[in-house]
């Protein structure tokens, strides 16, 4: 039990922050949180250690976080998690059904990489289980991630959409 402890203070704050930022919600996202170490005390002899304990945590709270998505809405379509990816860029305006199909049809002109790296992080993916997918450093799946939700936000609003 004094392991988790550990592994709690060491990791809380960042799987809080990392939470957060899929939530935009801080009590769910401290609710997730002590799910998340609730969920790794039960199934810690599971742990096979194919990757970090880090890793492994941020997995279980991404898994949290879209079960509490699919329980929240029974059909989790693909323009809920559309609106989910492009909320920080639309500064929390209301994406509409037009603007989630036009930001769909935006991902369709970049390049494979780039709509890998979207769709995952639509799926909740973290940077570094993206950047060893695709091959790169997390730095650059940062990186294209954060350009493509640009490019995205400017041409909406050339268009009107923003």
């Amino acid at each position: 039990m004094r392991e988790i402890e550990k592994l709690y203070r060491l990791y809380k704050d960042d799987i809080y922050r990392y939470l957060l930022s899929l939530t935009h919600n801080p009590d769910l996202s401290q609710d997730l949180l002590s799910e998340t170490f609730i969920n790794a005390i039960k199934t810690i002899p599971n742990f096979k250690g194919h990757s970090s304990i880090k890793t492994w945590l941020f997995s279980i709270a991404r898994n949290l976080w879209l079960q509490n998505i699919r329980k929240e809405k029974s059909t989790s379509e693909y323009n809920d998690f559309l609106q989910l990816y492009v909320a920080d860029t639309m500064d929390e305006k209301l994406i509409t059904e037009e603007i989630a199909k036009r930001i769909s049809n935006l991902l369709l002109e970049k390049d494979e990489r780039t709509q890998k790296i979207v769709n995952m992080r639509l799926e909740g993916y973290s940077f570094i289980e993206i950047a060893a997918s695709v091959g790169i450093s997390e730095n650059s799946a940062r990186v294209i991630d954060f350009r493509t939700r640009k490019w995205i936000k400017s041409i909406l609003e050339k268009e009107g959409l923003y």
